[in-house]
């Protein structure tokens, strides 16, 4: 799970790699003529502390209360600093702005042509690296200079960055206007969920179309399109579009692919493209495009020219192991699926300050799934209960919800109807409290709540109606959803004709191979 500790300075520090530590032991010895120096000291304390303990620093004896404060902020600053001069040269963006402060410098000791000089190849490098924010703040520049009659530059030059500056604060307009729109949906998504009726599904479709009729995609440059994609995935995913989703989620990828160099200097946006592409896969049933594209992001990962940092990484880690996962679930390959489960738990460790704690619940759940799948229900058990009896989570209810349904199923799977009764008794309570309850879910709880009350002779008829009545569900659009969470209509399958659940998936993805 994600650190909670509140000291900012002692959670970066902990975040440092061992060669970032003594880069900044180097770095720091520079500073002062004395490797005992306070802050170094300080550094040394918090390095070494599994939490950040007040006492323990004011006890070494060298540090006093007053000056703890701004020792702090000292030490801060320069860690930062530290890192900064350490960057890895490929950084594209880092090297702009390193080039847009020498020009600042050179401009400062009045060296105007020099300065422009800089600021035309720096502006040159971040067009073709449509990096058009730094562009437009370098043309800005350019203007504030030639402004000065300073230079006396060639005729032509007034109207050569007047029209630079038009057209990319242009280019800037729609992207800013289309990231607004990207997070406006995602907003919407968070506060309310996916769309639950007819009434909400044209609120969200008017809205979108009220922001989105005036933009023409194929006067696009590679920006404004991912954050076309981007907002219109998000649309497709709060509609339950699972075909759209894959539309828009496909030419984002595909946008990537198509321009490598983005994939090296923009990794988190081609990762997350990824893992929404490969959702809508797995929403469809995808199963040939999934593996391959599956295995396409694992090459490329794997690329030693991409990028390696922490946040990278525990992306990386996350988006790749999840679909992993989803893959086995999709073709019920359960038992072969087990040799991922103790790589992922030792991953989640090493990851564990850069995931939030619904990513990890999701990765307990895809376990408890892939165990139900094979049958061990204790294990499924013991991942579920980590999900139901964390109080401190902040998740999606319908994670929770389903986690519960789940475990009720295991339950009846093992026979055990007093645990059984008691987690009736607590799920029902827990789903009157949800604000996002779906039919699938009342039927799912009507259901089990009623099996103990029928006669043997008569569970098998019931469980051929309620397949019947979740098949009908399933057709619904606002519904369909909550199957990919749980495949209920494959397990009373499997309790009709008395056979693996695995079996059943698989004899299904058969039928409709693609």
């Amino acid at each position: 799970m994600a650190n909670h500790q509140k000291d900012f300075l002692f959670v970066l520090i902990k975040s440092l790699s061992k060669s970032e530590k003594r880069q900044f032991k180097i770095f720091a010895s520079r500073l002062e003529t004395s490797s005992n120096t306070k802050f170094i000291e300080l550094f040394n304390i918090l390095d070494k502390s599994e939490n950040y303990d007040e006492k323990l620093i004011l006890k070494s004896g060298s540090i006093k209360k007053v000056q703890l404060s701004n020792l702090k902020s000292y030490l801060y600053k320069q860690v930062l600093v530290s890192i900064r001069l350490n960057i890895p040269s490929q950084n594209v963006r880092y090297q702009l702005r390193e080039q847009m402060d020498f020009a600042g410098i050179l401009y400062n000791k009045g060296l105007y042509r020099q300065s422009l000089k800089i600021l035309d190849k720096t502006k040159i490098q971040a067009m073709e690296h449509d990096e058009k924010y730094m562009a437009y703040e370098i043309v800005e520049f350019e203007k504030l200079i030639e402004s000065q009659y300073i230079t006396r530059s060639i005729q032509g030059r007034a109207d050569e960055l007047v029209v630079q500056a038009k057209e990319l604060n242009y280019r800037n307009t729609i992207s800013s206007k289309l990231s607004n729109l990207s997070l406006q949906l995602y907003g919407i998504m968070l506060k309310t969920g996916y769309v639950k009726n007819d009434e909400e599904y044209r609120y969200i479709d008017d809205y979108f179309q009220k922001h989105i009729s005036k933009f023409d995609e194929n006067k696009f440059g590679f920006r404004e399109k991912y954050w076309f994609y981007n907002a219109n995935l998000w649309r497709s995913f709060l509609v339950q579009d699972f075909l759209a989703s894959y539309k828009y989620a496909y030419k984002w990828v595909n946008l990537f692919y198509d321009n490598p160099n983005m994939i090296y200097q923009n990794p988190v946006f081609f990762l997350k493209g990824n893992h929404y592409f490969l959702e809508s896969l797995y929403m469809l049933k995808y199963k040939s495009n999934f593996k391959k594209y599956l295995n396409l992001l694992e090459e490329t990962i794997n690329d030693p020219k991409f990028p390696v940092n922490d946040n990278v990484a525990s992306l990386s880690f996350l988006y790749l192991y999840n679909n992993k996962l989803n893959l086995h679930i999709l073709e019920a390959s359960f038992e072969e699926s087990e040799y991922l489960i103790p790589e992922i738990l030792e991953k989640i460790k090493i990851h564990n300050e850069h995931l939030d704690e619904h990513h990890e619940m999701m990765f307990y759940y895809k376990i408890a799934c892939i165990y139900f799948g094979n049958e061990k229900y204790n294990e499924s058990i013991f991942y579920l209960e980590k999900i139901i009896n964390n109080k401190n989570l902040s998740m999606r209810e319908d994670l929770m919800c389903f986690s519960r349904i789940l475990c009720l199923i295991v339950h009846y799977e093992l026979g055990k109807d007093y645990y059984l009764e008691n987690q009736l008794k607590n799920t029902y309570k827990f789903l009157l409290k949800m604000n996002d309850l779906h039919e699938v879910q009342k039927e799912i709880i009507k259901f089990l709540k009623n099996l103990n009350n029928f006669y043997p002779s008569d569970i098998k008829k019931e469980f051929i109606k309620m397949r019947e009545r979740f098949i009908e569900l399933e057709k619904n659009t606002y519904e369909k959803r909550a199957f990919l969470y749980l495949d209920i209509i494959s397990w009373l399958e499997s309790k009709i004709d008395n056979r693996k659940i695995a079996d059943i998936i698989r004899e299904k993805g058969k039928l409709n191979s693609r």
